[in-house]
Order: structure tokens, then C-alpha cells, then sequence
């Protein structure tokens, strides 16, 4: 069974273990970098905002023997768990004075979303893009949110400005940031107690990991960081959810960080999550961030 009939298979299971109230349909959504995924998508009447359950490590889970019939019934479970209870859309989106609490911001690769960005408002850093959206909800799965679009500025009468402004004030404080060594982190994800040795590479994101490398937007956070290390370093784009940190004093040569972030990039990271090839470098004297 290849990947677009084990789709179809899938699609026939779940709308049998559905209730009648429930439509179950095949989306193919364009996510961030210009890529599309199909997924599997549950919406229920009278609930005008639907979760989409992404397909890919199911079908790697029926390569490895797992029943259809098993799959089916774990996506049931798992939206059963995700499930809005309540519309979002009509007043509540309508009403700026009800949102604007909720405006938080992105980072995304500016070349890889040009076509993107010619729907949205947004604010070029380095060869970066900012880009905002509606947080309606964060759980154990990661976020819900809205991407918003001109469309949402006319409807609110604000202008980009002041989107950008309101989620400079937001996304610090609804999404903290984390400041973490490597090590800490492969151990929490891993459960098993790394070798003490000396750490010399951190990871800088938001505590859900969502999203968490537009934390190097955060007011004062990146000359923290060097007040904390002492030196400069260099900002290696792990992924969109993430950054690495290196200390100057620990890093091999800026063509040898270029090729590690292109090689992970190729190697490492799905096409959807990939930030940017480009190595930046913090210089605490000027207080910036440089390509």
C-alpha cells in the first residue's frame, strides 16, 4: 500500500468510528517554507475551527506493521484529546479589543515564504520574516493559532505597525522564553543523564519549544545572553522552534558553522521547520545581532 492509498484507508476507518455530527475529508495545507502536507482533517458541526492530524509518521508506523485499524483508532483518541469545544471565528475575531492580548509573532525564512508574505503583514529581520498570528489556545500538543492576514488588518482597522508593537509586548510573556545547555535538553528529552562535561552549546526557545527561535526577538534577551557568557557568539538557526548558541570562544571557523547549519538543515530537519542556512554572530559592543 503506498503513502496515498494508506491515506484513503485511513480516511474510511476514522469516518467509521465517528459520530454522525462529524465530517471527515482529506486537506492538503500549505505550511510554513511553501511545503504541503496532507492530513487528515475532523470537523464538527457548530464548531467552526477544526484540528488537521498530519499523516506522515502514521504511515511510517504502518511500514513498520501497524494496522490501519490501529492508526484509525489512535487518531480518534488523539482528537478526542485536541478537540475545540467552541467557536473561535464571528465576534471574538471580529473584535480587536478581544484579541489583541493574543497577537504573538514568528520568525520564518523571508525567501522561502515570499509568496506568503505577499498576504500578510510582517517586518524583515536579517534575512528573516516576522510574521503574527492569534494564539487561541496552548496545551501539552503545542499551539493553535491564526495566522493573520491583510484581510484581519481592514477588518480591525489597525495597520502592520501596530499589529507588530502588540505582539513585541505579547509573545515574551505568553510564550517565556528558555535558555537551556544542550546537554540539560537532550537529557529531559531523552531521560538519561548525559556525561558531565563542560557545556559550551545552548539552546534558546519559548518553554512549550514552539516556534521558540523568535525568542531571540525578545526585548534585552540576546544581551543577556552575552552578559551571561562574557563574549560574543554565534547564533546557529536550529530549526524555526529553536537556536543554538555558541560562544565565540568555543567555535570553529564561520565557514565550518555555515556548513554545519546547511548539512543539518539537509540532513536533520524537515523541509517545514528549516529557519535559515545563514550563521549569525551577536556583538555585545554594538549590541546586535549580524549576518
Amino acid at each position: 500500500m503506498n503513502y496515498y492509498q494508506f491515506i484513503h484507508a485511513v480516511e474510511v476507518k476514522v469516518k467509521e468510528g465517528v459520530e454522525d455530527n462529524i465530517t471527515v475529508y482529506i486537506q492538503t495545507s500549505v505550511k510554513n517554507n511553501g511545503t504541503r502536507r496532507l492530513g487528515i482533517t475532523l470537523a464538527e458541526r457548530g464548531i467552526n475551527i477544526s484540528p488537521t492530524i498530519y499523516l506522515e509518521e502514521y504511515y511510517q508506523q504502518f511500514q513498520q506493521g501497524n494496522s490501519v485499524d490501529d492508526i484509525a483508532g489512535d487518531i480518534l483518541r488523539l482528537y478526542r484529546e485536541i478537540r475545540f469545544q467552541r467557536s473561535w471565528e464571528g465576534e471574538f475575531i471580529r473584535d480587536y479589543q478581544k484579541i489583541e492580548g493574543k497577537i504573538v509573532y514568528h520568525l520564518v525564512n523571508r525567501e522561502a515564504n515570499k509568496e506568503l508574505l505577499k498576504e500578510v503583514p510582517y517586518e524583515e529581520y536579517l534575512d528573516l520574516a516576522i510574521i503574527f498570528y492569534v494564539l487561541l489556545e496552548v496545551n501539552s500538543y503545542g499551539m493553535a493559532s491564526m495566522l493573520i492576514r491583510d484581510e484581519h488588518l481592514k477588518m480591525w482597522g489597525v495597520t502592520d505597525k501596530e499589529i507588530y508593537q502588540r505582539a513585541c509586548q505579547n509573545t515574551w510573556r505568553v510564550l517565556p522564553y528558555e535558555f537551556e545547555t544542550m546537554h540539560a535538553v537532550i537529557e529531559e528529552l531523552t531521560g538519561d543523564e548525559e556525561p558531565e562535561e563542560k557545556d559550551v552549546l545552548y539552546i534558546l526557545s519559548n518553554r512549550i519549544r514552539s516556534y521558540g527561535a523568535a525568542a531571540i526577538l525578545y526585548e534585552n534577551r540576546l544581551e543577556g545572553i552575552g552578559d551571561y557568557l562574557k563574549e560574543n557568539y554565534y547564533v546557529l538557526p536550529s530549526s524555526v522552534h529553536e537556536m543554538i548558541i555558541v560562544p565565540e570562544s568555543e567555535a570553529p571557523g564561520k565557514e565550518e558553522l555555515c556548513c554545519l547549519v546547511t548539512e543539518i538543515n539537509e540532513t536533520q530537519v524537515d523541509e517545514e521547520e528549516v529557519l535559515s542556512n545563514q550563521v549569525y554572530y551577536y556583538d555585545r559592543k554594538k549590541r546586535k545581532l549580524l549576518l
